[in-house]
């Protein structure tokens, strides 16, 4: 209490200062007082009255307790009473048994006569019953039916009462009564083909099938009295319980698996798509069949059976099994696509379960999967391998036939712009789109998987590209000839580098997230990379084309002055005076020959090109013009044609002529004496002269 007290007195204070924090408010003091007064004369008055109700409530509870005790008091003794009574009429009881073995033989007698018609009208019975099951009565043959099993019923369990040992004359009943159960089982089959086809039958005839689910529970009604009446007699009728409802719904569950196995209508190797007909075809069924049940077949029902979602649930569980069996087969990349999309979202979608119809009944959220984690991770790591093997066998393909074009006699496409390109960028990420779109259908997840697979698999293809055309190149070194359109195709490829890039960007942006970017970032830089150095090589490429060519038209040119300044000499018919002016006109040719082959070096340099040779031919043709002694000069002009041998009569006649000192005799001599002899040509040496026409001077017109 001391505790309690200086609490209150603390929490007063604290008030009591939170009141009287400003001057001013000292003149409301009063008021204060008068306001606290109030509250603590309410508060006195609701505990005042609190705790007079409980003080009349414990006054209650007292005097209840009181009144039990004397009810105890007078029950204890009226139980000493009848325990007294009981003990007396111990006696009298036994002295009764005789009284009852009479009501109990009475009982069984009345039993037996008031069935004795219907005992021997049970052929008759039987025969109504049959008949009623053939005309498809399937209530009046029930009612015949219960009649019959009531009869036989009765007088087996008074013979159950009155010896329950006997089976002799049980057995005698139960044979009598021997056609009844055939009749059952019969009714029973009639009854199981309209439960099979339930669905059909809602709608043609739903007076049929609701005349079925009252016989259903006509026996669950009869199975629950036998029940009831074994546990106080043991005694149950042959057959009992039936159980008629249990394989009502064991009947449907057996319908509904058959009815989703069912509907493969095709294999692999007849139809490549039979698994998206399948998985099509389940899908209307199931639908349609739920939608049917709601509407109409939950009306035919009794509301405990809750129909609509039993037939949910084996509808479900059907499914489950079904995807289970699918994803055990041996599937290809697409149809595990097509089975883990049917699974993961179409099943769930507005398609099928979540159709605004089948709601709310059906909540989506609340329906477990039809097929484990394990086993879709394992469907998912199955498809990422088999893609591999795939895209590894796609790229390979598309990279052949791109080849294949790079040696066609016809140029390649070319874009809107007019620049060369070959359609490998434009399949390849075609593939790629495919293959992501698909996996999108599937999840998030898989979708970023696809995508790094196609840019790790992008980077080992652009190596391999890379390889190729470096080969197209070298084979194209080995016959500059072939193939025709190596430019165009190796700017095509060149081209396709850009291409690539661009396609490479579009990719990412379009199936990779933001905060996923940096995941494929080395890879980026690597696949640019590798397209930088395709790009470059083949620059490379067209500029060692152009400069082999300029090469080649370099050497021509050489090739073409050297023959135009020999043809000048022999057509300006310059006839030297003396030896002097030939040692001049002779010392001229050479230094020219020098600055020729200076000038070829410079341009030819490099090219591996033989200007030297060209040069020597007016270095010795010089030599034949500058000798001063005639009768050597036959010696020179042999030289001369031994080292190039296409050179003719009228171009020797015409280098005599141009020395000026040979006489038409020393003319003819020489050239009848080296058309004697044989000259034997340089396996190197390129003609030359047969490039230079000069007039016939022949030696007979020289002669005249």
């Amino acid at each position: 209490m001391e505790e309690t007290d200086r609490e209150a007195v603390a929490t007063a204070v604290q008030r009591v200062a939170g009141m009287l924090q400003r001057p001013d408010q000292l003149d409301k003091v009063e008021q204060y007082r008068r306001r606290e007064a109030r509250k603590k004369a309410s508060v006195e008055a609701r505990l005042k009255a609190a705790i007079q109700s409980q003080l009349d409530g414990v006054r209650t509870g007292l005097s209840q307790l009181h009144n039990a005790l004397n009810d105890v008091k007078d029950i204890q003794q009226s139980l000493i009473d009848v325990n007294k009574d009981w003990r007396q009429s111990i006696n009298t009881i036994e002295n009764l048994k005789d009284v009852k073995d009479a009501v109990v033989q009475h009982s069984q007698l009345a039993a037996a006569v008031e069935n004795l018609k219907n005992i021997f009208s049970v052929p008759e019975i039987v025969r109504e019953t049959q008949d009623h099951i053939e005309r498809g009565e399937l209530l009046q043959a029930h009612r015949k039916l219960m009649d019959l099993e009531c009869s036989r019923d009765n007088l087996m369990y008074e013979q159950y009462r009155m010896d329950s040992k006997n089976t002799h004359d049980m057995n005698l009943i139960h044979t009598y009564f021997g056609d009844m159960q055939k009749l059952s089982e019969e009714l029973g089959k009639q009854l199981w083909m309209v439960v099979q086809r339930s669905l059909v039958t809602v709608r043609r005839d739903p007076t049929l099938l609701v005349s079925v689910i009252r016989i259903i529970e006509r026996e669950e009604k009869i199975d629950r009295r036998m029940l009831d009446r074994k546990k106080q007699t043991g005694f149950i009728p042959p057959g009992r319980p039936k159980k008629w409802k249990e394989k009502m719904f064991n009947i449907l569950e057996r319908t509904v698996s058959t009815r989703i196995e069912g509907t493969q209508a095709d294999t692999r190797e007849s139809d490549k798509m039979w698994l998206v007909r399948h998985l099509e075809i389940i899908r209307k069924y199931v639908l349609d069949d739920l939608l049917v049940a709601k509407t109409l077949l939950d009306q035919c029902f009794p509301p405990h059976y809750d129909i609509f979602n039993r037939l949910l649930n084996m509808y479900h569980q059907a499914l489950s099994t079904r995807m289970q069996e699918l994803a055990a087969e041996d599937l290809e990349a697409n149809e595990i696509v097509s089975l883990l999309t049917w699974v993961l979202n179409t099943y769930k979608s507005a398609e099928m379960m979540g159709n605004s119809e089948l709601s709310p009944e059906v909540n989506v959220n609340s329906l477990d999967p039809l097929i484990s984690q394990d086993v879709v991770e394992e469907l998912l790591s199955k498809y990422m391998s088999t893609l591999t093997s795939n895209i590894i066998g796609w790229l390979r393909k598309a990279l052949e036939t791109d080849k294949k074009d790079w040696i066609k006699e016809t140029e390649p496409e070319a874009d809107q712009d007019g620049y060369y390109q070959t359609t490998l960028p434009a399949i390849v990420f075609q593939m790629f789109e495919q293959n992501l779109q698909v996996a999108a259908q599937i999840n998030e997840d898989l979708k970023t998987k696809v995508l790094l697979l196609c840019v790790q698999q992008m980077n080992s293809f652009l190596t391999r590209y890379k390889d190729e055309a470096q080969l197209y190149k070298e084979e194209h070194l080995k016959n500059r000839q072939y193939p025709q359109c190596y430019v165009q195709y190796m700017i095509a490829v060149i081209n396709n580098c850009q291409t690539f890039k661009e396609s490479i960007i579009s990719l990412k942006r379009k199936y990779l997230k933001i905060e996923m970017e940096d995941t494929l970032s080395s890879s980026h830089t690597s696949m640019d990379a590798t397209l930088d150095i395709i790009a470059k090589e083949g620059c490379s490429s067209l500029l060692d084309e152009v400069f082999m060519d300029l090469e080649t038209m370099t050497i021509e040119a050489h090739r073409r002055v050297v023959v135009e300044y020999i043809r000048a000499i022999m057509l300006k018919r310059i006839s030297f005076k003396n030896a002097e002016e030939r040692k001049e006109g002779a010392e001229r040719m050479i230094k020219e020959a020098e600055q020729f082959r200076f000038l070829f070096k410079k341009l030819a340099a490099g090219s591996g090109e033989d200007t030297e040779g060209l040069c020597d031919i007016i270095e010795a043709i010089a030599e034949v013009i500058k000798l001063t002694d005639p009768s050597l000069l036959y010696l020179e002009v042999s030289t001369l044609v031994s080292k190039y041998p296409d050179i003719r009569d009228d171009h020797i006649a015409a280098l005599l002529t141009v020395r000026g000192d040979a006489s038409r005799d020393m003319k003819q001599t020489i050239i009848e004496t080296l058309d004697q002899g044989q000259s034997q040509a340089n396996p190197n040496y390129v003609p030359i002269f047969k490039e230079i026409t000069v007039p016939t001077l022949t030696v007979p017109k020289l002669l005249k």
